[in-house]
């Protein structure tokens, strides 16, 4: 009995598994490429190259103003962005890139990386634009509400908001603390149950804390990673410098013909690095409930604190909420 019951859910999971399979090849084809790579470049083109002031928007979060009066500081708002973006993104994501799509991933997370900063602030305006203030008098705010507010279809907003909480058990949670056990297990003999107990209770500390409790961990952590991340690219980047220009020709080589394809395989090659490319950008495009951090400020934004940085298009405020 016991047999048969473990039968029937290897094949229930490789069935699942074969399904997930087809319906991943089918979504992540040729029309959803072109339209997020579209998506970035339409953006970019309408909103005059909003990537020009990067270094102008990171400064804003440095600045104090204290005429901002908010939930959390600019800067913190910065650091807890940063917190999902260093490590999983960065590292995790662009070597499962590399795994899955050959060396000319890294072409496309380049350009999508570029590209998808106009996107991104376009998230945070719609954001900003379609926050709400709770009864508690906290700032909330996302896709979620932007669905509901800006296209008055409270069913996809609801949707987004459901879809999204399933996956953060897997994306946000499982594939962190797998990793963690797994190394922490083959280098030291700590159990699985022991990384697992210790990750939930180090997380409910943080999360019980409100978006201020967040805030204040990510602005004690995230610069030391950020650091300790930069420091360890540039050492790289020095010890094996003359690999440097190799590198990136291999690079762009992978990324347009496909190393070692030939016809049809061809195609397939270049479209394998740039749906991982692409997905990889910035490790959790479409799922990511971000950005949350910006609407948790009450009042100006760093985008509506300097008339320099690019305006919305027409019809869209910059700053206030509705």
């Amino acid at each position: 009995m016991l047999d048969a019951l473990q039968n029937a859910f290897f094949q229930t999971g490789d069935t699942l598994t074969s399904w997930l399979s087809a319906f991943s090849s089918f979504l992540w084809g040729w029309p959803l490429l072109i339209m997020l790579l579209g998506t970035h470049l339409y953006l970019t083109a309408i909103l005059r190259f909003p990537q020009r002031y990067l270094l102008k928007a990171l400064k804003l979060y440095f600045v104090k103003d204290h005429t901002d009066k908010g939930d959390i500081s600019p800067f913190s708002s910065l650091m807890v962005a940063l917190a999902a973006n260093i490590g999983a993104g960065n590292i995790i994501g662009v070597g499962v890139a590399i795994a899955a799509g050959g060396p000319g991933a890294v072409f496309w997370c380049w350009l999508t990386g570029v590209l998808g900063m106009a996107t991104r602030y376009s998230e945070g305006l719609l954001a900003i634009k379609y926050r709400v203030e709770n009864k508690d008098g906290n700032m909330s705010g996302g896709p979620m509400f932007v669905l509901e507010r800006g296209l008055n279809s409270k069913w996809l907003g609801t949707a987004f908001a459901v879809f999204t909480a399933i996956a953060a058990f897997g994306i946000g949670n499982l594939t962190q603390g797998n990793a963690a056990a797994e190394q922490l297990h083959h280098a030291f003999s700590i159990p699985f149950w022991g990384t697992a107990a210790v990750l939930t209770a180090l997380t409910a500390l943080v999360m019980l804390g409100g978006i201020q409790g967040i805030a204040r961990v990510c602005a004690f952590f995230v610069p030391f990673m950020a650091v300790i991340y930069i420091m360890g690219c540039l050492y790289i980047l020095t010890i094996q410098a003359e690999y440097i220009i190799p590198a990136i020709r291999y690079i762009l080589d992978c990324a347009f013909t496909g190393e070692a394809a030939a016809g049809g395989a061809a195609g397939a090659a270049v479209m394998a690095a740039m749906r991982t490319g692409v997905a990889s950008f910035p490790m959790r495009p479409a799922w990511d409930p971000q950005p949350s951090p910006p609407p948790q400020r009450r009042t100006a934004t760093p985008s509506g604190r300097r008339s320099s940085l690019p305006a919305a298009p027409s019809g869209i405020p910059s700053s206030s909420a509705p």
